[in-house]
């Protein structure tokens, strides 16, 4: 049996900042880095066609901070970040100076196990628009939980794949709450976001990112205890 471990890092500041600037943020960042490791902040390559894995750096809202979560290669990146030093950075029209509250490195074993773990994830883009139509065109709510339970599967079997790692044993996932959808604009789209409470048989980190947008602080995954995030 193979042994997934993968290292993240959640930097926290002492800023705050609004849901619509977590957009800014990354944009900053970027200007501050340059473009010598834009592969990993950011999913363009150079010849302007996109970078389809899961992103190694995410950009969040922590109890309305400012955070960045990496993972994987992302925890060796950031680095450049701070040592740019250059922490000033503009949110659009709003120059903000940004402190560093908290860095807190993990080491996580992600796998399947015999017993599940209770999580819940914010505004999470699970639908592109072809499920869409589907979703809308299922009369039945119990359908529609198993619909969406299936795409939380895939969305935990694209985050393995896309870090590498080998899942030897079926996933399971149950939804267990589910708040009313949400309309959200996520690059200028407007998309349906989900704030659910599930529980699965794999462990994984806290504060990653799963569906569409996760770079943008979409579809955060806590354990259950977690409050924070908004």
């Amino acid at each position: 049996m193979s042994v997934n471990y993968v290292n993240t890092l959640i930097v926290r500041f002492k800023n705050e900042i609004y849901r619509n600037e977590i957009p800014l943020l990354r944009g900053a960042v970027l200007k501050a880095v340059g473009d010598d490791v834009e592969l990993i902040f950011h999913n363009h390559t150079g010849d302007n066609t996109f970078r389809y894995k899961y992103p190694l750096i995410q950009y969040k809202r922590i109890n309305k901070k400012a955070a960045i979560f990496c993972i994987g290669q992302g925890v060796e990146v950031i680095g450049q970040f701070f040592a740019s030093q250059n922490f000033n950075l503009l949110l659009g029209e709003r120059e903000i100076n940004l402190e560093v509250e908290s860095v807190i490195p993990k080491r996580i074993l992600v796998q399947t196990w015999d017993s599940e773990f209770r999580y819940r994830v914010r505004n999470w883009i699970a639908l592109n628009s072809e499920n869409y139509t589907k979703y809308k065109s299922i009369e039945s709510i119990g359908e529609q939980i198993s619909f969406l339970e299936n795409i939380l599967i895939g969305n935990l079997l694209s985050f393995a794949k896309g870090m590498d790692i080998t899942i030897e044993k079926e996933i399971t996932c149950k939804l267990t709450s589910m708040e009313t959808p949400k309309i959200v604009t996520a690059k200028g789209v407007k998309m349906l976001a989900f704030d659910v409470e599930f529980k699965t048989n794999l462990s994984i980190p806290d504060y990653m990112g799963i569906g569409k947008h996760v770079s943008l602080g979409y579809g955060t995954v806590v354990r259950n205890y977690d409050k924070t995030v908004k």
